[in-house]
């Protein structure tokens, strides 16, 4: 039969008591073999399960009474252990008797059962919770309904447990009990019991049962009533404790703390706190309270150490320091635990440098050999060596672990600070690894939600959404923005003990790893208080990590503020009020490198040791991978990288970037070096990943360190401190793709730095500027710049501002920043030309020569290069540029140069004329467009004429002003440009625009030049600049500026004449011609020879004199006369005076157009002869004014004389009237005549300088009209020409001519005066002296005499001449000259002056005689008398004309009044016996002619005497009156000589004495032959009588003795034989 073995344990266990039984009666027996075996027996019974809980309950009893005994202890055990674990039938009562049975074995003398005994309670008490647990599990599906809860301690509460849980409960409550000291409620039969394992259970239950105790009310009961208070009560001896205080000195003994109760109450602790948290909040935080104060000093060492190693197991648990801050730091009124307990540990790290090792004295001061070698802090002279306690992250603890030692240990030098070291360790790093990575999965819920909902703005959620987020995601994290308020919290809580703690060791700390510990720590704190934004205790990590980097006492007031300085960012390079850190931890430090420091003070060299390089990569690290939290502490950072950056001597070089300055020495200082230069690099080149507020702190700091780097360069020359600007430089490079946002900020700061006055920091500025524009302008934009106008406005804008420093460097650090972007982006400026073409022009005078020429290269590279590819709108800027540099004033050749330029960009005008204007006009729509939109009106200059036309007129009015620059070189060259580019490019103008050329330009010049030449200065200008000579013609600015106005007006006046139909056409072209007339007038009276004479030239040019043309001529001779091929033209008959037009309408050929031929007429018509007219008497006008002013001579005194006229002037003054009289004629009135007389005489009055006379005046002897009297006459004769061919009421002018030609006459013997002024006779005026010298007169008074006999020949017969008694004006004009006769400065003058008078007469008497009856003739016969007398009785001698009177006068006396008749007679009588004075002698010759003349007179008068045709007897009687006269005196003067002769005896008479009587004798013999030859009758018998009286006198002549008389006499007695014979009777004679 098979027996199943289910069945079979079943009956077994049903019946176990029974079966047990003998075996319990085995042990009953006490002997060790049988007991043994009955043991082994039970054992195997058990581990079958076939026990039931009455046989566990007999088998308890058992081993109690071998317990009880002493037997088989350890069997005992083994079986208690067996039975409980291999089933649950034990419970209640019986399990409470065999845990005691356990216990009791314990406490027995043998030591091996004591701790089998104690290992086995352990297990038992695991067993009986694991029970519980089991059962939980069960039941866990069935919903129960709660008991209700009971405040009480006592038992009953019990009653809701199940039996496992109660089994659990009673075995806990009295654990509880014995470690108070109470008796145990459920073990009974307790004898002894420790505290210390009582601990250790309750340790390990708390420890791996915490479930029990958070799900079942009782058991938290348990805790909060039981646990709790006991383990306070049981830490009052260590908290009341004080190490060093004696028992006599408190009024009550303390216990002394006990090291095993103390450490497992720690222990204890520890674990309460770490599971039962959340239920015992209150509990927990006085547990927490009691562990900052063990850490406390005065506490022993081992309390400490204990207590640092609890605290640790803390610090690795960060979601727990999250609960006691959310718990107690986040509550109103509680305590600051998490604050306490990091505060806490700080000041336990300094208290253990402060307050050394009592028990370890001999390490305190310096270390001795060896023990310095590892790793250590040291901190004014405390040396502390660091020990290996832990992994990082993990608590593993020392002396917590100490469970069998009873006495304090004793602690090994520097454990406690190597915990406490690993605790602020694991403490950073728990906490900001779980704040970063809550924070990147909120930044990622952050993503996702703006994903998927682009519209809305992301904010954590609390409540239900949370739970579901809470679901669907893998990290257990909770979204609710009270999170932040937690970290913000745990971070405000602890960084002040932190940053305390880890300072004072990183300044203590001597180890390279130890040191990289704590900067890590500190950095990792920065970075998370930089994310979570709290700037303050960031600033403060920053600081910390930058002061160690510095050396030592460094002065960096930055770095020292506290934390309200921080908070008000009162930054400051300067200052000293430093925190002195004792340099003790120096000592065992590397020195890598000496140098310079940047600040005041120190003064001298400072050290950086290995230390400090150390600090200053973390800190390299913090800017580089922490750059987007740093904020405003980028000025810590910066600030102390910039004075590392000094001291190591590191020196900006391209782009930015740094590089060691000074040689370095040693291959690890190099590799330093090499590695720092390198990081500082990444620093700048990751700011391109920065946000652009990151960014904008970043440049905000680098401004903010750069002003104070320009701050402390001011007054004094050391170097500056380069490192914000190349900084600056190197991030706008890096971020060149979004170079906008930082643009501003950035240039407008390295603006103020380019006008530092410190040349070093200057440069650097302009370097960073100019480099970041062209980099600017080069970087591949999106979108392109050429489509972006506002970027690339930007971009150059800085540049733009560059041109408002005053300083040379930085200008020529701008312009050749314009040279190199003209060179690689010339082509693609686009909209940025008038920026680059503003900087190009912003020269000023006082920049010097090399800047000014490195602009002109930019301009001349514009003009060559880019004139095409700019936009038309800046060809204007083009065009003042290029003037600005014509107009400055420090490189003449550059000035003149320019001019070159603006006639190449006038070329450029003409050729693209067309591109241009349709561009322009394009431009000038949208313009339009726009200011109709705004309502305004349109402002550009020159508006009303076209655009095209107004960039003509900017060029003209720019080279307008260049023509009126200061230096001549440049006004002659600017005036030569401006009217060559007019004459080449006018015609593309529009007719209106020429108004605005004439009168904006051309007339405005002319003002221009006119005042300047007015004003300008007579000094003598000694050189022209270096060794150049100056021409006398041009010494002085008034001479340099008049070659301006000549060119000037030539100019002009050349337009006026080439451009002549176009500005007809103008409604104004009168006016103008007004006004240009003027201009010629006013240069005409200038004080300048020069200036007058070429005014003349344009005013010649614009009447466009040439051989006037008659109506009858072709036009085309008049062209060919002027050089020009008659091809061009159909012939026209010019009706008037003008010139022939040369018409052409089509463009080409208007550009074509031969420049000097346009000879423009307008087209013949009544209107434009009308309008014609008006011009030339406009001109006539003018010739009047400038002929009377400059004719008119002074009125003041001689010595105020400033200016006359110069002979080629009033020569070509006088020229141009025949031809402009062409076109007046018609008009030419008596009273325009008379203004002509006027300047003609004036004209020849005016002297000459001796300097000039030899180049004017022939020489004296030869007789030869000057240019300015020929002109004169021609004058004359156009004018008598055109009067001949004239109407009969032009003749009228005749008498007026004559007026004006006597005039001229009259000079011969009376020059004209001119003024007051005293000229010297040319003959006597010396050479080299400034004397003033008359012309000589005479060649041109006897030219003008010959002009009057031909003009009389012709126009005798002239009613005009015959009424205004010309012949009578020419009779008393020639009196002068032939009353002078030899006095004459000329013989021939009165020669001439003869032989014309006689020609006149010839004229004249006879139509005298024809009007003798009007009476228009009479006064001119007295005239002529005396003419006659005057001439023939001078003191010279004469010419008579006998001819004349004899054929004229004497045969006519019938015809001629009596008077004169008379007079005639009277003079022939006085000539024929003409007495000289007594005093006069003459030469031979003149005795003969004298002679000679009274023979003539003698005959003349005795012809007419005697003659027979005597019509009256008045005349007869007139004759016989003269002749006895005669007689009687010749009787008186020989009677006078015979008695003379008498009475001198042997003396020869005085000479003239005989020639008289030789005369008188003569006389007789004439008379006595013209007697004879007359008819007896009609000589008067008186007369006779009278002759022969004269005969004794004769007679008695003889005896002189000279022979001259005597041979005179013979001639004089010889015709008296004639009469001799005899005597007739006296009735015939009577008769007779």
């Amino acid at each position: 039969m098979v027996i199943n073995w289910e069945t079979c344990c079943a009956a077994l266990k049903e019946n176990s008591s029974e079966v047990v039984q003998p075996f319990l009666m085995g042990c009953g027996t006490k002997e060790p073999k049988i007991t043994q075996l009955c043991l082994a027996a039970i054992q195997r019974l058990m581990s079958h399960e076939v026990v039931s809980e009455a046989a566990a309950g007999n088998i308890i009893n058992m081993l109690w009474q071998l317990m009880e005994n002493g037997l088989e202890e350890l069997k005992l055990l083994q079986t208690v252990l067996v039975l409980l674990t291999t089933n649950t039938v034990v419970h209640d009562e019986v399990l409470s008797k065999a845990i005691v049975l356990c216990f009791r074995l314990h406490f027995t003398k043998d030591n091996i059962t004591n701790n089998t005994a104690a290992a086995t309670v352990r297990q038992v008490v695991t067993v009986v919770f694991e029970r519980m647990v089991a059962e939980d599990e069960r039941f866990k599906g069935i919903v129960e309904q709660p008991p209700p809860v009971q405040g009480n301690t006592n038992r009953r509460s019990v009653s809701t447990l199940r039996p496992s849980a109660k089994d659990a409960y009673m075995l806990f409550q009295d654990l509880c009990q014995l470690v108070n000291a109470d008796a145990p409620y459920w073990l009974v039969g307790m004898t002894e019991m420790t505290r210390t394992f009582g601990l250790e259970l309750l340790e390990s239950v708390l420890n791996d049962f915490p479930g029990v105790f958070l799900q079942h009310q009782e058991f938290s009961f348990l805790l909060k009533e039981r646990v709790c208070p006991l383990v306070i009560k049981l830490f009052s001896p260590n908290i009341k404790f004080r190490q060093g205080s004696s028992s006599a000195a408190s009024p009550a003994p303390v216990e002394k703390p006990y090291f095993p109760i103390c450490m497992r109450l720690l222990r204890v602790v520890s674990v309460l706190i770490k599971h039962f948290y959340s239920l015992l909040v209150t509990e927990c935080e006085i547990f927490l309270s009691l562990l900052v104060k063990f850490l406390d000093g005065e506490k022993p060492q081992w309390l400490r150490a204990v207590a640092v190693e609890s605290v640790h197991r803390l610090c690795v648990q960060p979601h727990l320091l999250r609960s006691f801050c959310q718990s107690y730091d986040m509550k109103q009124h509680s305590t600051k635990v998490f604050r306490d307990i990091v505060n806490a540990l700080g000041s336990f790290i300094q208290s253990l440098f402060i307050v050394p090792n009592a028990g370890n004295v001999a390490a305190v001061g310096a270390p001795a050999g060896g023990s310095g070698s590892g790793a250590a802090f040291e901190y004014r002279g405390t040396w502390i060596p660091l020990m290996t306690v832990s992994v990082q992250g993990s608590a593993k603890a020392t002396y917590l672990e100490m469970l069998d030692k009873v006495e304090p240990p004793s602690i090994p030098e520097g454990y406690a600070m190597s915990v406490a070291f690993s605790a602020l360790l694991d403490l950073v790093r728990g906490i900001t690894t779980m704040i970063e990575r809550e924070l990147a999965a909120e930044e990622e819920a952050a993503a996702e939600f703006r994903e998927a909902h682009p519209d809305q703005e992301w904010k954590p959620q609390p409540g239900e959404n949370v739970q579901k987020e809470k679901m669907n995601k893998p990290r257990n994290v909770l979204f609710v923005s009270g999170a932040h308020l937690v970290w913000e919290e745990m971070v405000n809580a602890c960084w002040c003990g932190l940053l305390a703690a880890l300072s004072l060791l990183l300044d203590a700390s001597t180890d390279e790893t130890a040191t990289e510990n704590i900067l890590k720590a500190e950095l990792t704190m920065a970075s998370l208080c930089g994310r979570l934004g709290l700037v303050t205790p960031r600033d403060a990590f920053i600081t910390a990590i930058c002061k160690a980097s510095l050396p030592p006492h460094y002065a960096l007031t930055v770095l020292s503020s506290n934390a309200a300085t921080l908070s008000s960012k009162a930054y400051s390079i300067q200052g000293q009020n430093v925190q002195i850190i004792s340099p003790s931890s120096e000592s065992h430090q590397q020195v890598v490198a000496v140098g310079q420091p940047l600040t005041a003070q120190p003064q001298g060299t400072v050290v950086l040791t290995a230390k400090n390089i150390q600090c200053m990569r973390t800190l390299l690290n913090l800017a580089h991978c922490h750059g987007a939290v740093l904020g405003t502490s980028w000025q810590l950072v910066l600030a102390t990288l910039q004075h590392l950056v000094w001291i190591l001597g590191l020196k900006p070089g391209v782009g930015g970037a740094l590089k060691p300055g000074r040689a370095v020495e040693g291959p690890s200082t190099v590799s330093v070096f090499y590695n720092l230069c390198i990081e500082l690099v990444f620093i700048f080149l990751s700011s391109r990943y920065l946000d652009d507020v990151s960014l904008h702190h970043l440049i905000n700091a680098l401004c903010s360190l750069s002003l104070e780097a320009m701050e402390m360069a001011y007054g004094n020359n050391k170097e500056p401190s380069l490192f914000a600007v190349a900084k600056l430089l190197e991030t706008g490079l890096v971020n060149m793709d979004r170079i906008e946002i930082l643009w501003r900020p950035l240039t407008g700061h390295l603006l103020e730095v380019c006008q530092h006055p410190n040349s070093r920091m200057r440069e650097w500025g302009a370097e960073a500027l100019t480099a970041l524009i062209k980099a600017g302008l080069a970087y591949k934009h999106d979108p392109p710049l050429a489509q972006n106008q506002r970027l690339q406005l930007l971009l150059l804008n800085p540049l733009k501002e560059l041109s408002n420093v005053l300083h040379a460097d930085i200008r020529q650090k701008q312009l050749e920043c314009v040279l190199q972007i003209l060179q690689s982006q010339g082509d693609s400026l686009g909209p940025g030309w008038p920026l680059v073409l503003g900087v190009i022009g912003a020269i000023r005078n006082d920049q010097g020569e090399s800047l000014i020429r490195t602009a002109f290269q930019c301009l001349q590279l514009v003009v060559t290069d880019f004139l095409p590819t700019m936009p038309c709108t800046c060809l204007q800027i083009v065009v003042d540029v290029a003037g600005s540099f014509g107009l400055q004033n420090q490189e003449l050749n550059i000035s003149l140069t320019s001019i070159g330029l603006l006639w190449n960009i006038s070329d450029y005008f003409f050729q693209r004329g067309e591109a241009i204007t349709q561009e322009l006009e394009r431009e000038e729509e949208a313009l339009q467009k726009q200011a109709q939109e705004k309502g305004e009106t349109l402002n550009r200059p020159f508006h009303p004429a076209p655009p095209f036309d107004c960039l003509w007129l900017c060029l003209y009015a720019k080279l307008g002003e260049l023509c009126v620059d200061p230096r001549p070189a440049v006004r002659k060259s600017a005036g030569q440009t401006l009217f060559s580019t007019i004459a080449a490019h006018g015609t593309l103008l529009q007719q209106p625009t020429w108004h605005i050329v004439v009168w904006k330009v051309l007339f405005q010049l002319l003002d221009c030049v006119r005042t300047s030449s007015t004003t300008a200065d007579k000094e003598k200008i000694e050189s022209g600049g270096g060794n150049i000579l100056i021409h006398h013609s041009r010494d002085t600015a008034e001479k340099q500026w008049a070659e301006t106005w000549v060119l000037t007006l030539a100019g002009v006046a050349r337009i006026f004449n080439t451009r002549r139909y176009l500005l007809q056409q103008l409604g104004d072209f009168f006016e103008a011609w007004e006004v240009l007339l003027n201009h010629i007038q006013s240069a005409a009276l200038s004080k300048n020879n020069e200036v007058s004479l070429a005014a003349l030239k344009s005013f010649q040019e614009i009447l466009q004199i040439v051989t006037p043309v008659k109506d009858s001529d072709k036009a085309g001779d008049a062209l060919a006369a002027m050089g020009v091929p008659p091809v061009l033209i159909d012939p026209l008959s010019a009706s008037g005076p003008g010139r022939p037009l040369v018409r052409s309408d089509s463009l080409l050929e208007r550009l074509t157009r031969y420049n000097g031929a346009e000879l423009q007429a307008p087209p013949p018509g009544e209107e434009s002869a009308l309008e014609d007219s008006a011009l030339w008497w406009s001109a006539w006008n003018t010739w009047y004014r400038m002929g009377t002013d400059s004719t008119r001579p002074p009125t003041g005194p001689t010595e105020k004389l400033s200016f006359i006229p110069s002979q080629p002037f009033l020569t070509a003054l006088i020229q141009i009237f025949p031809a402009l009289y062409q076109h007046i004629k018609a008009n030419f009135s008596m009273e325009d005549l008379k203004k002509l007389g006027v300047i003609l005489h004036g004209a020849v009055s005016v002297p000459i300088s001796s300097d000039a006379s030899p180049f004017i005046l022939p020489s004296y002897t030869e007789a030869v009209l000057t240019n300015l009297q020929e002109a004169v006459l021609t004058a004359l004769d156009v004018l008598q020409k055109a009067i001949c061919v004239g109407t009969e009421n032009l003749q009228v002018m005749y008498p007026a001519i004559f007026e004006q030609l006597l005039l001229f006459v009259e000079f011969s013997c009376k020059p004209p005066q001119y003024g007051r002024m005293e000229t010297k006779h040319v003959a006597n005026a010396k050479y080299n002296q400034a004397e003033w010298v008359a012309l000589n007169y005479v060649p041109f008074a006897e030219r003008s005499l010959e002009v009057v006999v031909d003009l009389y020949h012709k126009t005798a017969c002239h009613k005009a001449v015959i009424n205004e008694k010309v012949l009578q004006n020419i009779i008393k004009t020639l009196r002068m000259p032939l009353s002078l006769k030899y006095a004459c400065p000329s013989e021939s003058t009165w020669k001439l002056a003869v032989s014309s008078l006689l020609k006149v007469l010839s004229i004249g008497l006879p139509v005298a005689r024809q009007h003798a009856s009007s009476g228009k003739f009479d006064t001119m016969w007295p005239e002529l008398a005396n003419a006659f007398e005057d001439f023939l009785f001078t003191k010279s001698l004469q010419v008579f004309p006998k001819f004349l009177i004899s054929t004229e006068i004497l045969p006519f006396a019938n015809f001629i009044p009596k008077d004169f008749v008379g007079q005639i007679m009277a003079m022939l009588n006085k000539g024929s016996i003409h007495s000289q004075s007594p005093s006069f002698t003459e030469a031979e010759i003149d005795v003969r002619m004298r002679e000679e003349f009274s023979k003539v007179c003698f005959e003349t008068l005795l012809q007419f005497s005697f003659s027979n045709k005597v019509s009256t007897p008045q005349e007869g009687y007139i004759s016989r009156m003269a002749l006895s006269v005669l007689l009687k005196r010749s009787q008186d003067v020989l009677r006078r000589y015979v008695e003379d002769e008498r009475l001198s005896g042997r003396c020869p008479l005085p000479r003239q004495q005989v020639t008289e009587i030789i005369f008188v004798l003569k006389a007789i013999s004439t008379l006595m032959d013209s007697l004879k030859k007359t008819q007896p009758e009609n000589v008067d018998g008186n007369t006779w009588a009278q002759v022969i009286a004269l005969y004794p006198t004769l007679v008695e002549c003889i005896t002189c003795s000279s022979s001259e008389v005597s041979s005179a006499l013979k001639e004089a007695l010889g015709p008296f034989k004639d009469f001799m014979q005899p005597p007739v009777s006296k009735v015939q004679n009577g008769e007779s």
